[in-house]
C-alpha cells in the first residue's frame, strides 16, 4: 500500500474514511438492536402490569359480589323472620276473631230461643185475645140490634145522621178555629210583613243594581274613546284609579259607561269625565287635577244637600258629619225614588201624624229625616241600615229616643218609644203612594190582569175587579152558591194564591163580597 501510495495508486485517506464509515454502520445497528430489545422489555413490563391490574380488579369484583350476595342473603333472612312474625300475628287476630264469632253465635241461639218462646207466648195471647174479639163482636151485634128496635133507624140512617151532625160541628169549629187565628195573626202581620219585605229588599238585586250602580255618558263622537283610553291604556287605568269607579268602553255608539257601587264616587266620576272630555286635554296629570276639583265641590254639594234637607223639614241645625252624610243619600235611588227627597217626605208625614196625635212634632221629624240615613253607610259597614244608622246617629250626640225610632223602624230592635212606630208607618206611605216609584206599564197591566184571573178562578165568583193601582181585590160571589163562611175561606185562598204565583210590592187587600138581595113585588 505504502508502494501505491508512492507510486499514485488510492489515496490513504479514503481507507480511513471508508473503515470509520463501517465502524458507524455497525454502531448504528447494534444502537437500533438496543432500541428494540428496551422496547421489547418496555412491552412486556407493561402487559405484566396491565395483567397484575386486571387480578386485582377481577379479585375486588370477586370480593364485592360476596359482600352483596352476603348482604341480600341478610336482608333475605331479616324479611324472612318479619314476615313470619307477621302471620303469627294475623294468626293469633283469626283465633281471637273465631272466638268471638263464636261466642256471637252462642249469643244468637240464646235469642232465637228466647223469640221462640216470646212467640209462643204471643200466640196464646193472640187466640186468648181474639176469643175475646169474637165475644164483643157478637155482644156488639146484638146492642145495635137492640138500639135499632128502640130508635127505629137502621144502621147506614144513623150512620148518615151522625156524619152530618159531626160535619156541621167540625165546619162550624174550623171555621171558628180560624178566625179566631186570623185575628190572633193579624196583631203579629205588621211584624211578620216588615221582616220579610225587609229581607226581600235586601237580597233582591238584579235589574234595580244595574241601574243604580252605573251611569252612560253620551259622546259627541267614537273618536273622543281613543283618547279616553290613552297610549296602552294609561288614561283609563288612571282614571279609574283616581276615581275608584270602573269605565266600560264597548261598542255601544257615543257612550261611555261608569260603573260603582259608591254613588259619590260614580257622581264624581262623571262629572269629571264630562269635564275632560268638554275639555279635550286628556291625560294622567289632568285627569288627577279634574278628579280633585270636583271631588271638592262634591263635597260642597253634599253638606248644601243635607243642610237643604234639614231646613225644609224645619229642623234646627244637627251635627256637621250627621249633616255630610244626610246629604250624600241625594244620590242614592231605591225603585227610582231619591232616598233624600224620601227622608224630607217621611219627616214631614212623621211630624203630621205627631202633631195629631199631640206629642213633639220635632223630634218625630228629626227620627224620620234620619231613618234611612245608614243607607249612605251600609256599603262601608256590616248589618242593616237602621241598626247602622242608629249606631252613627247616637255617636253623634242624637238623643236615645231618636236613636230607637231609626233603629225600630223596620221592628228589628224593640220599640221604646212612640217614634219608630210613625217613622215605620210613614215610610210605608211614602214608598207605596202612586207615583213614589217606577214601574213598567206592561208590569202593571199583567199584574192586575193576574189578579183577575186568579179571583175568577175560585167557584162560585160572579165579577172580579183589580182597584187602586192593584193594591185592592174586590170579588162578587153568588150568595146562593157562597156562605159567609165560605166567603171567609175563599179570600184566605185567594190571597194564599196571590202570596204563591205573583210578585208585587208592598201589600194586596183582598175583598170578598156577598151580597144578599131579596125582591118581592106586591099586587
Amino acid at each position: 500500500m505504502i508502494l501505491l501510495a508512492e507510486t499514485g495508486g488510492i489515496p490513504g485517506w479514503l481507507y480511513g474514511a471508508a473503515g470509520g464509515m463501517v465502524v458507524g454502520y455497525l454502531f448504528l445497528r447494534w444502537r437500533e438492536n438496543a432500541k428494540q430489545e428496551m422496547f421489547a422489555l418496555q412491552q412486556k413490563a407493561l402487559l405484566e402490569n396491565t395483567r397484575r391490574e386486571a387480578d386485582n380488579l377481577l379479585r375486588e369484583a370477586r370480593l364485592a359480589a360476596s359482600e352483596d350476595s352476603l348482604k341480600l342473603r341478610e336482608q333475605t333472612e331479616k324479611s324472612f323472620a318479619g314476615r313470619q312474625t307477621e302471620i303469627a300475628a294475623s294468626e293469633h287476630r283469626l283465633a281471637q276473631r273465631e272466638l268471638l264469632i263464636n261466642q256471637q253465635l252462642e249469643g244468637i241461639v240464646r235469642q232465637e230461643k228466647q223469640a221462640e218462646e216470646q212467640q209462643a207466648a204471643l200466640q196464646k195471647k193472640e187466640q186468648a185475645m181474639e176469643a175475646e174479639r169474637t165475644e164483643l163482636n157478637l155482644l156488639n151485634r146484638q146492642c145495635k140490634d137492640q138500639l135499632q128496635k128502640a130508635a127505629h133507624l137502621t144502621e147506614s140512617e144513623a150512620k148518615a145522621q151522625l156524619l152530618r151532625a159531626v160535619e156541621q160541628a167540625a165546619v162550624q169549629d174550623a171555621n171558628d178555629l180560624t178566625r179566631h187565628i186570623m185575628e190572633a195573626a193579624k196583631l203579629k202581620a205588621e211584624d211578620q210583613a216588615r221582616r220579610i219585605i225587609t229581607l226581600a229588599i235586601q237580597r233582591y238585586a238584579s235589574q234595580h243594581t244595574f241601574e243604580t250602580t252605573t251611569a252612560t255618558i253620551a259622546l259627541q263622537g267614537d273618536e273622543i274613546k281613543g283618547r279616553i283610553i290613552g297610549r296602552e291604556g294609561r288614561n283609563i287605568r288612571s282614571f279609574e284609579a283616581v276615581t275608584g269607579v270602573t269605565v266600560l268602553i264597548d261598542d255601544t255608539p257615543n257612550a261611555v259607561v261608569l260603573s260603582g257601587f259608591d254613588p259619590v264616587r260614580r257622581e264624581i266620576a262623571r262629572e269629571s269625565m264630562q269635564r275632560l272630555i268638554l275639555d279635550g286635554r286628556i291625560h294622567p296629570t289632568r285627569i288627577e287635577e279634574v278628579v280633585a276639583k270636583v271631588t271638592e265641590e262634591m263635597d260642597e254639594t253634599i253638606v248644601k244637600a243635607g243642610e237643604d234637607a234639614v231646613f225644609k223639614t224645619g229642623l234646627p241645625p244637627m251635627n256637621g258629619e250627621i249633616v255630610k252624610v244626610l246629604g250624600r243619600l241625594r244620590f242614592r235611588q231605591s225603585f227610582s225614588q231619591n232616598i233624600l227627597d224620601h227622608s224630607v217626605e217621611v219627616a214631614q208625614l212623621t211630624g203630621l201624624m205627631a202633631a195629631e196625635l199631640g206629642v213633639d212634632v220635632l223630634s218625630a221629624k228629626r227620627a224620620g229625616l234620619l231613618h234611612d240615613i245608614g243607607k249612605a253607610l251600609n256599603h262601608e259597614m256590616e248589618g242593616s241600615h237602621a241598626i247602622i244608622g242608629a249606631d252613627f246617629i247616637r255617636q253623634h250626640g242624637e238623643a236615645d229616643d231618636v236613636v230607637n225610632g231609626v233603629a225600630s223602624h223596620h221592628d228589628e230592635v224593640p220599640h221604646t218609644c212612640l217614634w219608630g212606630i210613625l217613622v215605620s208607618a210613614a215610610d210605608a206611605i211614602s214608598a207605596s203612594r202612586p207615583g213614589a216609584r217606577s214601574e213598567t206599564m206592561t208590569t202593571y197591566l199583567r199584574r192586575l190582569d193576574n189578579l183577575e184571573k186568579i179571583g175568577l178562578s175560585f167557584p162560585g165568583v160572579e165579577k172580579c175587579y183589580a182597584v187602586q193601582a192593584g193594591r185592592e181585590l174586590r170579588i162578587m160571589v153568588k150568595p146562593e152558591e157562597v156562605s159567609d163562611d165560605a166567603a171567609a175561606a175563599m179570600a184566605r185562598n185567594i190571597t194564599r194564591k196571590i202570596e204563591d204565583e205573583l210578585q208585587y210590592p208592598g201589600q194586596i187587600r183582598v175583598t170578598v163580597i156577598r151580597e144578599m138581595r131579596t125582591v118581592e113585588y106586591a099586587k
